[in-house]
């Protein structure tokens, strides 16, 4: 086994995308196992499973996380840690692409109809954040007009696996459930130690409990440096979304400042009257007033 310190240098093979939820699930046998747990099929033959990720970076640099035909289906499974609405979009350009490749050498403009798989469209969510158990995610929320009957609609089914949540999922599809484990480990242990601190404390304690033991014996070094990356992009990702809401919050402050002292000033107050009234300095009442009411207005 490597330690930990051996571990720290050695270079993960893998695009910036992949993470530890893709590499378990890249396996068609822990792939079987998830459809059955959330299908309710009883499938035993790993080799039915056509996997079809899309491996290279397409629109906007995105790429999908796990997709694969079987049963006359097209399911996409994606992984997410972080709060993100705009899923549907982004499977209705993963499906987009799918069905492009699928179909690449049958006759769509012919008369007769080209058969495709139903799509399913599921998200794992183990984020901090509180979230229901089950959700539905629409493309239509993402329309800039709501009304009538969406012309053109997807529905993404969020699975909350963290703590406790969709607990029977997680005891038919062992390795989600241990995953789960892990995944609720480091982040309870990154509250007290550091993140590095933190993953190898998990990793030790899921191989004494016999939590993906096997797994992550074989593939340490990989978890590791890939866990370590995943939390930090979670961390920076909720540093960017708490700065920019305290940075609404100020322009919220400050805007309405500016129409409370434009306000006073139509009711004939003097820069001292309108400073002592909203507890500001004279100076910083003097500036506003002075500002251009067009400037005021943005």
């Amino acid at each position: 086994m490597t330690n930990a310190n051996t571990s720290e240098a050695l270079p993960v093979n893998r695009t910036f995308k992949s993470t530890l939820f893709i590499m378990l699930f890249e396996d068609k046998k822990n792939l079987l196992e998830l459809y059955n747990a959330i299908t309710g099929k009883h499938y035993a033959d790993p080799e039915l499973l056509e996997i079809n990720t899309l491996e290279n970076a397409i629109y906007m640099s995105m790429k999908n996380d796990v997709s694969f035909l079987i049963d006359g289906r097209l399911s996409l499974y994606e992984h997410q840690s972080t709060k993100n609405p705009n899923l549907p979009l982004r499977f209705l350009l993963y499906i987009s692409h799918l069905y492009s490749r699928l179909t690449v050498k049958e006759n769509l403009y012919g008369e007769t109809i080209v058969q495709i798989p139903a799509p399913e469209f599921l998200i794992f969510y183990n984020g901090k954040d509180k979230m229901p158990e089950r959700q539905i995610l629409k493309l239509s929320d993402m329309y800039s007009v709501q009304e009538g009957q969406p012309k053109l609609e997807l529905e993404a089914t969020l699975l909350n696996i963290s703590g406790s949540n969709n607990q029977k999922l997680k005891e038919a599809c062992r390795t989600l459930g241990e995953y789960a484990i892990y995944t609720d480990k480091i982040r309870a242990y990154t509250e007290e130690m550091e993140l590095s601190e933190a993953v190898d404390r998990a990793m030790d304690e899921c191989i004494r409990e016999d939590v993906l033991r096997e797994f992550l014996m074989k593939h340490r070094a990989e978890a590791r440096a890939m866990s370590i990356f995943e939390y930090d992009q979670e961390r920076h990702m909720q540093q960017e979304r708490k700065a920019g809401i305290e940075k609404g919050r100020r322009q919220g402050e400050e805007q309405l400042l500016r129409r409370l002292v434009q306000k006073n000033q139509s009711r004939g107050m003097s820069i001292s009257e309108i400073a002592e009234v909203l507890d500001e300095t004279e100076e910083r009442i003097r500036e506003i007033a002075s500002e251009d009411p067009g400037e005021q207005a943005e």
